[in-house]
């Protein structure tokens, strides 16, 4: 049989690094894992315990397309508490994952053919996901001046959409009150649709990363319990819609996915009440942040903006290398450190860059420090 030709997405790098760190795990090494996202912490004990609960007092069955009611009127409660937002729980729409939510936001907002903007270097996924639908992944490239986050004068003309993310992944970096309400701004002035993924919310080091809904409540807003609940796994998010746009979203949901997993959901209403665990988590990143910003240049690594928020290091390595993927299996294999390429998030610059996870145990991070530099000195690079 063909394949479609919207089926020509590209891999996503850090799945393919991921596999070869996992192969050299079986075979009897011991990886230290900088190349994934992933919180090395389980999911909160009050997400775990609210299942159990459930398992053994009923069935876990279908629930509406939308999410339990419980649980959107408890994801709506968070914005008040974050963001001092009063939000009609009706606006909220559970999702299988963030990337439930992107599919149903660009299969809802933009008709094929259309040109929806993304800064590069960003999340890989938004480009392949547009491709898949037949929309057109338009990439802004943008500039350390701007800690690699878009700003108006990046936009071109004819653009049907523009996702943003603060923070960003790969580089951490945030965009201000002013910096997010210039973009909306523009947006809405050309008739642009913003969306805006907020998924790294909570995960912050200084000021407070701020919503869109703070803003207008004319954008899409997407969110997970992938990183602050450390709940990659269970594939539960959530977005946030103008209301005009419940209707739409729920129709697509309806046959897209007929509803997120209710298990998943039951966990994810216990966890929003495990700040204090939450909290110990962000203490372990924010050392682990201070870990890599005074080891990474020890290692040679020198080139790279602190981190806002997030859990990650996104470092420029063009004096080293102009060829990131042969340079990740490199260190692989000489140092057991998975890291992940730069072309998984920009394909113009990103052979010559590396992004470094720092989301596991702050043991494990100074144990890569310690292989990295010994790599980088072996190399004569420092």
């Amino acid at each position: 049989m063909k394949n479609s030709t919207r089926s020509n997405v590209d891999p996503f790098i850090v799945m393919d690094v991921m596999e070869a760190a996992r192969a050299a795990e079986e075979a009897g090494r011991h990886i230290i894992h900088m190349e994934v996202g992933q919180p090395g912490t389980p999911a909160p004990a009050a997400a775990r315990r609210a299942l159990i609960d459930e398992m053994h007092a009923g069935s876990l069955g279908y629930t509406v397309a939308l999410g339990l009611p419980a649980l959107r009127a408890r994801i709506a409660r968070l914005y008040g508490e974050w963001y001092g937002v009063d939000l009609d729980p009706d606006r909220v729409v559970v999702t299988s994952g963030s990337s439930g939510a992107f599919i149903l936001a660009f299969t809802a907002l933009f008709d094929a053919g259309a040109r929806v903007g993304l800064g590069e270097p960003g999340y890989p996924s938004y480009r392949q996901i547009l491709s898949a639908l037949d929309l057109e992944p338009v990439g802004l490239q943008t500039s350390a001046g701007n800690r690699l986050q878009p700003v108006p004068g990046d936009l071109p003309d004819d653009l049907d959409g523009l996702i943003v993310a603060s923070p960003g992944n790969p580089s951490g970096t945030m965009l201000d009150r002013a910096a997010m309400s210039d973009l909306i701004t523009a947006a809405h002035s050309r008739d642009i649709s913003f969306i805006s993924d907020e998924i790294y919310h909570g995960i912050q080091y200084g000021d407070r990363a701020v919503s869109a809904l703070e803003i207008s409540d004319d954008v899409y807003v997407i969110n997970s319990f992938s990183k602050y609940f450390s709940m990659t796994g269970w594939r539960v998010g959530w977005m946030v819609v103008p209301p005009d746009h419940v209707r739409t979203i729920e129709r697509l949901a309806q046959n897209l996915f007929i509803c997120p997993p209710h298990a998943s959901q039951i966990a994810a209403l216990g966890a929003l009440d495990a700040g204090d665990e939450c909290a110990a988590n962000l203490a372990v990143y924010a050392r682990n942040r201070a870990l890599m910003i005074d080891g990474l240049p020890k290692a040679g690594f020198t080139r790279f903006a602190p981190p806002d928020g997030a859990f990650y290091v996104y470092a420029d390595v063009s004096e080293l290398t102009d060829d990131s993927r042969a340079f990740a299996a490199e260190i692989l294999d000489q140092t057991g450190v998975a890291v992940t390429p730069g072309l998984d998030f920009d394909p113009k610059r990103g052979h010559q860059t590396l992004r470094f996870s720092y989301a596991r145990a702050s043991a494990d991070i100074e144990e890569g420090l310690r292989r990295l530099q010994a790599f980088m000195a072996a190399r004569g690079a420092i």
